[in-house]
């Protein structure tokens, strides 16, 4: 997309797309899996991890929103790790803060569903603790 001449520049500008949020967060899961296989390479080969807009609201929650979850794998399905957009969203205050909660709360998943320690799965400490 280009601008028209204007004064400023005299010339046509090419504007910048700006990134739409569903896009940057799903660059944000595709990086916090990314750091997951490069700790643990082997962490997510029997894990399917996908994104919702929000939990389902017919599950009784305890007192706060998931802002993922994890299901066991059985017989047929492999286990599955769904990471909810919206909550994660509403709770972070910067695009840093979102990169950081989606790399937490996927790390904390992948652990419960695989058996994997936290401390194997984020061997820089990124969570901060």
């Amino acid at each position: 997309m280009l601008a028209p001449p204007n004064c400023i520049a005299g010339q046509m500008l090419r504007l910048r797309r700006p990134t739409l949020p569903s896009a940057f967060f799903f660059e944000c899961v595709n990086e916090a899996i990314d750091a997951i296989e490069d700790a643990v390479p082997d962490a997510l080969t029997h894990v399917d991890i996908g994104v919702e807009e929000v939990p389902d609201t017919s599950v009784l929650w305890s007192s706060h929103m998931p802002l993922a979850a994890a299901v066991d794998a059985d017989e047929t399905h492999l286990a599955q790790i769904i990471v909810y957009r919206r909550p994660i969203e509403l709770r972070a205050s910067s695009r840093t803060q979102m990169r950081q909660i989606v790399f937490v709360a996927l790390v904390e998943q992948v652990a419960s569903a695989t058996g994997l320690s936290v401390a194997a799965l984020d061997p820089t400490n990124i969570r901060g603790e």
